[in-house]
């Protein structure tokens, strides 16, 4: 593979992974250890030519100075049907944790989700939102006042639960903090969303 080959791949790659935080010139000359005017000119290539390809359902584009892989706009009918019908799709398992960890920790912040996890949840988080499962429910005291996750009147009538309260108690051998651990309740919530 050609120099500028590569590059295009690793921007490509970086540019997906990065999703909608997106990276800028300076940090993708960083990333791929190339001078920033070259990054410049492939992206420029690059752009032209996710544009000119009808067969391609991305673009690149350049927002608020970072670079971002984005649907094109010949296919928001296609995406809006998705987004619209959130529950059609199963969830990831981290997304599955991460609602166990909502459903019984509410409110909670990401951070804690996080703290329990282990890993990042962002990503989660936002699939949940968006699929209508949790919502923000406040902001936490203190410093920069983080956002308080809880679970929402959809999550309830999917589950066919009254009230949270209505949840199966956690084994009592078991605390919340270990749920990363273990399979507690995965197996229905994956049956509910996979069924």
């Amino acid at each position: 593979m050609n120099s500028i080959m590569k590059l295009k791949s690793n921007i490509e790659s970086l540019l997906f992974v990065s999703g909608e935080d997106g990276l800028t010139k300076k940090q993708l000359a960083f990333l791929t250890d190339t001078p920033e005017e070259q990054v410049v000119e492939t992206l420029e290539i690059m752009v032209e030519e996710y544009k000119q390809n009808e067969d391609r359902g991305i673009e690149i584009k350049q927002l608020a100075g970072t670079f971002q892989l984005v649907t094109k706009q010949a296919n928001v009918d296609s995406i809006q049907k998705l987004v619209e019908n959130p529950t059609s799709q199963s969830l990831s398992q981290a997304s599955l944790e991460v609602l166990a960890i909502i459903a019984y920790k509410q409110p909670i912040t990401r951070v804690e989700i996080e703290d329990i996890r282990g890993v990042k949840s962002e990503r989660p988080i936002h699939t949940l939102s968006v699929k209508g499962l949790v919502k923000e429910v406040g902001r936490a005291e203190g410093t920069g006042r983080a956002i308080l996750y809880g679970t929402t009147n959809e999550f309830l009538q999917y589950f066919g639960l009254q009230e949270i309260s209505a949840l199966p108690p956690l084994p009592e051998d078991i605390s919340v903090d270990e749920m990363e651990n273990s399979d507690l309740f995965m197996t229905k919530f994956q049956e509910t969303f996979e069924g």
